[in-house]
């Protein structure tokens, strides 16, 4: 039975980091209760919207930096989405957090709330690196945030790392790896920088004060971390992402949602959701978005009182998306089976010139272990956006 999961967008951060372009703000802590209480009644209100009771697989708190709301703040919401909709089979339940904002005894809390998964943001374990990136914690940190989470007894820890800073050498980048696997983990997350348009970074490097990551460089880091975290026992199983191989599934399920395209509800300012077809967009401003909740307009669902115009996607959208998000599963990649229960038509019919063109550029190639699957190569996994660029926004041929 397929689950429905719950995206939670927390915007606030003490401050910006040079690199961030997400939907986040400094500066507006005085309005984190009324904006929880905000979220609390856009539970209600879309729970209330439909004629079913969602079963909900996988919870997951983003920001911005979701570790500054209190654990009396996260209760009041978990036990919000209890009461509107059923949480028996509910697996796993995540925060982000920034290593640098929490204590032994606010990770013990968030802990017995319920929260069983905690993703903290390391990003690297050099100080040169952190002072580029404008972070504002230590590697000391990070070493306390996941030994108080240990102790507090979470099921899973994640580290985020980043690689291709400004000035990072190949030798920096496997130092921060070697620190980040001294933890003894269960998942990774490595993501290239982007220097966004906009942000403080950007600025920088227009102006000369930064040197532009260096590409090559960026793809030597990647398949350093490939080999390394390999080595160490870990399955890359998504383009970004790693999870330790043991009895246990230590696979972000909550991401694995997107990635499989199935259904998820996005509540708070900016949060997006994607259900029947049909992709949702709460409004961006932490002010405004407290203001539509209270307006209470009503709305049919998936939407809520907050939501920006939908967009429903064409059935050959859809298509591509499939495609799209699910070649980012480098170990279980796209199957043709579940095309084709999902659109009435086999995988070779809508795509067939770009499979071909994938597999003769050795992009992609059949699965192993399963012939009704294809997922990327080692090479693939090192140039996706080749990939994907072939099912973003082309008119059927």
């Amino acid at each position: 039975m397929n689950t429905t999961s719950l995206y939670f967008h927390i915007p606030f951060c003490n401050r910006r980091c040079g690199y961030c372009d997400f939907n986040t703000f400094a500066g507006m802590k005085p309005f984190i209760h009324q904006y929880v209480e905000a979220v609390c009644q856009e539970i209600k209100i879309v729970s209330k919207s439909t004629n079913t009771t969602i079963n909900v697989g996988t919870l997951f708190f983003g920001g911005g930096t979701p570790s500054l709301l209190s654990v009396s703040q996260y209760q009041a919401i978990l036990e919000t989405c209890d009461i509107n909709f059923d949480l028996s089979s509910t697996t796993e339940i995540t925060i982000e957090a920034n290593p640098g904002t929490v204590t032994q005894e606010y990770l013990q809390g968030i802990r017995e709330a319920g929260v069983n998964r905690i993703s903290f943001g390391m990003q690297s374990a050099h100080p040169e690196d952190l002072h580029i990136l404008d972070r504002q914690h230590q590697h000391e940190d990070v070493i306390n945030a996941v030994a108080w989470s240990k102790q507090a007894g979470f099921e899973h820890i994640n580290l985020d790392l980043i690689f291709g800073i400004p000035g990072q050498s190949l030798e920096r980048w496997n130092q921060s790896l070697n620190l980040a696997l001294a933890e003894n983990i269960d998942h990774f997350s490595l993501y290239s920088l982007i220097v966004e348009e906009g942000t403080p970074m950007h600025h920088w490097v227009a102006r000369g004060l930064l040197q532009t990551p260096d590409d090559d460089l960026s793809a030597d880091m990647y398949e350093t971390a490939m080999d390394r975290l390999s080595q160490a026992g870990y399955l890359q199983y998504e383009i970004s992402n790693w999870a330790k191989q043991n009895e246990v599934d230590n696979r972000c399920q909550h991401n694995l949602q997107y990635w499989r395209f199935l259904p998820y509800l996005g509540f708070g300012a900016g949060a997006h959701g994607f259900i029947d077809g049909i992709r949702t967009e709460n409004v961006g401003g932490i002010t405004e978005y407290i203001q539509k909740i209270k307006q209470n307009n009503p709305m049919d669902f998936p939407t809520g009182p907050a939501s920006e115009p939908i967009t429903r996607l064409s059935k050959w959208d859809l298509m591509q998306e499939f495609m799209m998000v699910g070649f980012r599963l480098t170990d279980e990649g796209v199957s043709k089976l579940d095309f084709q229960a999902m659109f009435g038509e086999s995988m070779e019919s809508a795509f067939g010139k770009q499979i071909n063109q994938l597999l003769k550029n050795s992009l992609i190639e059949q699965h192993p272990q399963a012939e009704s699957r294809l997922r990327l190569t080692r090479r693939g996994s090192l140039f996706g956006n080749q990939v994907f660029s072939q099912f973003v926004g082309n008119p059927r041929l």
